[in-house]
């Protein structure tokens, strides 16, 4: 159960790390883009790190 909350919470999280970088990129905005990028790799690894943890 525990895993398949994380995934659900990484999967959130990189959506909207994209919608950042989507958003950025129509309004030229580099930092938007940034801070999407780092939202979205940032939850991937906390994921990756939870879940080999949890094993």
């Amino acid at each position: 159960m525990r895993a398949a909350s994380v995934v659900v919470a990484v999967l959130v999280a990189v959506a909207l790390g994209v919608i950042a970088v989507v958003l950025g990129e129509a309004d030229d905005s580099p930092g938007l883009q940034g801070l999407g990028v780092l939202l979205a790799v940032g939850a991937v690894a906390l994921g990756v790190r939870a879940l080999r943890r949890a094993r």
